[in-house]
């Protein structure tokens, strides 16, 4: 039989939604064998993978650790050349402000296929979804795709003569884009609009000038953003349509005193609809329950309260995955172990071949269906999705048994490992993540609880709820944060998460009966219903 060939697609997602994916772009994800993506990238679209294609997330967001340019140039080559059709999924178009140049730098010189297949670049679709061309006849002859990440780079003299500008990458430095281009003879007046998550559900945009920006969004969070800059902003009052509303918007203007909300119509039959919900999730992990909950009609406002990071060290896991043959069960209790895991494994150059022989135990459907997305199924699921029940209900003895355990750094409960042990089983754990407090709180969040526009409060494990009391605590001197959450629904994925609610909250509203996201989101339709009846 002849080797496969392998091949990588540099691909371009476009600003998020499945709607704005080119068709060949979604032809390619359809068959991809290894999908590697970035943070951008819609964790929607990952659902157009199949069920067997390995998932690597390696994406780059600013100020968090993450996997460095040369690992994932190693990760493509390695792929390619085992024979697999590898789909790199880059936010927007591969070719602007994208890392293609070294990707494809590495693919020649390993003799490996590629192909560069475009987007739809946030440069051009967040102005247009906002309704503000980026040309006119006499407001625009020209303009100018700039990035904001480093400012010291630029030169704002060239830049503020430009009719219209669009900075991408710039919502950490706006004070400083602001001040560069005063300084270089802008107007303060000139007119300015800022979208946030462009083309996506929860898209907001802001519209002032450069002389007001800054207050407007005194308490939002920018990023990611689009910014444009010029004349043609002033044009959007009257090429914004009016008939419909395809997602929502919060649109802050200069002479509004509140956001104003544009939705769907049909939004008013959905179980949430009208309900504002605070999601408590990771940054990387929220994305597919915020889906959720905004398919039921449910403005979603994110406040991480964990940071999924990589390990302090990753030379425990290393030298565990040097001598896997030693052991003879693997124990993965998250989807976070399994993702870092497998991505550790791959940066070693090894494929899921290393793993014959090992047997794969792992807790909850979202564990087993990670597992089962990298070609693999479990040999052992306990019948309740909690650790607890993992040793009580093991297949077999475990007298003797020599078993490696990949898990958080830190703060992990540690009931597992005792009963593995009181049972005979010889246990390595070795840290795979950190699962750590963010080290604020998300401004737009903290606005909505000041000011009790928050319906429901999620949380989905216990680091969380304990992480959201420490975000508040250090958010103001007194203790007056509690007070905010009267009349909000206190929402727990399961009974861990519900016992750290009622110790540091007093009180849980809604527990999911399954103890998934889907269970969640179940729970807190019915808590609606209730409290409506």
């Amino acid at each position: 039989m002849a080797k496969n060939i392998g091949i990588v697609y540099l691909v371009g997602s476009g600003p998020g939604a499945a709607a704005y994916l080119t068709v060949q772009a979604q032809q390619l994800l359809t068959k991809a064998e290894v999908l590697v993506y970035d943070a951008l990238v819609d964790s929607a679209l990952l659902q157009l993978a199949p069920p067997t294609c390995l998932l690597l997330n390696v994406g780059k967001r600013g100020g968090e650790p993450s996997m460095v340019q040369a690992e994932i140039n190693a990760l493509l080559v390695h792929h390619c050349l085992q024979g697999q059709h590898v789909v790199r999924l880059k936010s927007g178009d591969p070719f602007i402000f994208g890392r293609s140049h070294a990707e494809i730098e590495a693919l020649t010189a390993a003799g490996c296929a590629f192909e560069v297949v475009p987007g739809l670049s946030s440069a051009l679709v967040a102005p247009l979804l906002a309704g503000i061309p980026l040309t006119d006849p006499v407001l625009s002859r020209c303009f100018t795709v700039l990035s904001g990440h480093q400012p010291d780079e630029l030169d704002w003299l060239a830049l503020a003569r430009i009719d219209t500008l669009v900075i991408l990458m710039g919502g950490r430095h706006l004070p400083e884009i602001l001040r560069r281009l005063q300084m270089h003879g802008r107007s303060p007046q000139t007119p300015i609009a800022i979208v946030r998550w462009a083309g996506q559900s929860q898209q907001q945009l802001w519209e002032g000038t450069l002389q007001t920006i800054l207050q407007q969004t005194a308490t939002a969070a920018l990023s990611p953003c689009v910014i444009v800059i010029g004349e043609v902003v002033k044009l959007r009052s009257y090429l914004q349509p009016r008939s419909f509303a395809p997602f929502s918007t919060v649109l802050t203007t200069p002479d509004s005193t509140s956001d104003a909300i544009i939705a769907d119509a049909t939004t008013a039959a959905l179980p949430l609809a009208g309900k504002t919900v605070l999601v408590t999730r990771s940054a990387t992990q929220s994305g597919q329950f915020t889906a959720r909950l905004q398919r039921d009609g449910a403005t979603v406002i994110e406040m991480p309260a964990l940071e999924i990071v990589p390990p302090s060290s990753w030379q425990p896991l290393d030298h565990a995955l040097a001598r896997l043959s030693d052991f003879d069960w693997l124990l993965l209790t998250s989807a976070n172990s399994v993702d870092y895991f497998f991505e550790r494994l791959a940066t070693q150059i090894r494929d899921i071949r290393a793993l014959a022989g090992l047997k794969i135990a792992v807790i909850g459907d979202k564990t087993a269906y990670k597992l089962e997305q990298r070609g693999l199924q479990p040999d052992f699921v306990p019948p309740e999705f909690v650790a607890d029940s993992l040793a009580s209900h093991f297949p077999g003895s475990l007298q003797g048994a020599r078993v490696l355990f990949p898990r958080v750094e830190s703060g992990g409960r540690d009931v597992l490992v005792k009963d593995f042990i009181d049972r005979g089983a010889a246990v390595t754990e070795v840290a795979a993540y950190q699962s750590r407090c963010p080290e604020a709180i998300a401004p737009e969040a903290l606005t909505a609880l000041q000011t009790r526009t928050v319906d429901v409060i999620t949380f989905a494990s216990a680091k969380t709820v304990k992480h959201f009391c420490q975000l508040l605590e250090q958010s103001q001197v007194d203790n007056s944060w509690q007070a905010w959450l009267d009349g909000i629904c206190i929402a727990s994925i399961g009974p861990q998460t519900t016992k750290a609610c009622t110790s540091l909250l007093g009180r849980v509203d809604a527990e999911a009966q399954a103890y998934t996201l889907d269970g969640l989101a179940q729970a807190i339709a019915q808590w609606v219903a209730a409290a409506e009846s």
